[in-house]
């Protein structure tokens, strides 16, 4: 299913362009240079209106969400940088069983989930806190403490720009893997989402899949609502330095910087063979079952086992002092030294275990 936006004159859409806008209030990270032309936009017409402009004059596009998820060069972007302000919550087909929950991509994540909470509809309760908006999750496939959006989401609506045409894509069209989507690999620049739509339960019954979780709210002594669910996440990251705090510099961060590697039993068996010529490891390697004869290995461990703690510092950025698998920009921070750490750590690990970490956030303006 597909429609065809109303087509915006140039003049029309010039505007709502700024120039010389700078981006690093508008991330997470809080650094990086600014973008020569910026629009902040707030439909499909819009956008295509925007992609077109740019195409005219021969400068590229980027689209900016929440900024939680992005490394801005120190440089800035050369070309349009539209924010996707796309906004508006429905809650519809409301059954005993379950209800869809339709937001657009400009919507700010917590809200949504805030939202369903308080509405006692279950799925998304366990990602609570996450910065960002609506139409980054299905590109990451974004997770935490056992929930995915990938077993919520019922399908996206986006802005096709090989056709110009607003498509409807179902969650099983959508690719999603571990952190991954066909959003941000093999389509990483066909579409633009504008929604999406999450099917949740209506009966509020909490799933608590995640030990750390579990131990926290066994805690509290009680059966849990979806508000003690949200409760606890909340009060983890925020352990973490993982929930946007002007008064937390160790928030100043894009998040977990790197995917947790998933490997085959050889090369686990690798690793534990390099750690039994450590006479300092007695816990063995954390991992966790991925299925198809893979696991799941902790990023943050290999992190510190490669010698990079909690605290670390490299110039101006370093490793949060609560999570060592968060990068965070201290004041004169620059993208560049944010890159070159994350280079540095992934040569390490690599070189102790065997083991490529994947970056999570996107680099914009970097050549």
């Amino acid at each position: 299913m597909f429609t065809v936006p109303q087509e915006i004159s140039d003049s029309e859409f010039e505007s709502a362009i700024r120039e010389n806008v700078p981006l690093a209030p508008l991330t997470t990270l809080q650094i990086g240079g600014p973008a020569r032309f910026y629009a902040e936009l707030q439909s499909s017409d819009e956008i295509l209106a925007g992609f077109n402009w740019s195409a005219r004059r021969g400068i590229p596009v980027f689209v900016l969400g929440g900024g939680s998820n992005i490394v801005v060069s120190d440089q800035g972007f050369p070309g349009l940088v539209i924010r996707n302000a796309i906004s508006g919550i429905q809650i519809q087909d409301e059954t005993a069983e379950s209800s869809l929950l339709t937001a657009g991509a400009g919507d700010q994540w917590d809200d949504v989930v805030k939202l369903a909470v308080a509405r006692n509809l279950a799925g998304i309760e366990c990602l609570s806190g996450i910065p960002g908006t609506v139409g980054a999750t299905p590109i990451q496939n974004v997770g935490a403490y056992g929930q995915e959006v990938s077993q919520t989401i019922v399908h996206i609506t986006a802005l096709d720009m090989l056709t110009s045409a607003t498509v409807v894509i179902d969650a099983k069209e959508c690719g999603f893997g571990y952190r991954t989507s066909r959003f941000k690999t093999t389509d990483s620049r066909r579409f633009v989402i504008t929604s999406v739509t999450y099917r949740l339960h209506s009966d509020g019954k909490p799933s608590v899949r995640y030990a750390e979780l579990n131990r926290l709210l066994n805690e509290r002594g009680h059966k849990a609502t979806l508000s003690d669910i949200r409760d606890a996440v909340l009060s983890i990251r925020k352990t973490k330095g993982m929930v946007i705090d002007p008064a937390d510099p160790d928030s100043r961060s894009v998040g977990s910087f790197f995917v947790n590697p998933i490997v085959d039993l050889d090369t686990l068996g690798e690793i534990e063979r390099r750690l039994e010529l450590d006479s300092d490891n007695t816990t063995g390697v954390p991992s966790f079952a991925a299925g198809g004869g893979r696991v799941k290995l902790s990023a943050a461990w290999l992190i510190e086992r490669a010698g990079f703690a909690k605290g670390y510092s490299y110039g101006r950025v370093g490793l949060s002092s609560k999570h060592s698998l968060a990068i965070v920009a201290r004041q004169g921070g620059t993208a560049r030294q944010i890159m070159e750490l994350a280079a540095r750590i992934q040569d390490k690990v690599c070189s102790e275990f065997g083991v490529r970490l994947v970056p999570e956030p996107g680099y914009v303006g970097v050549k």
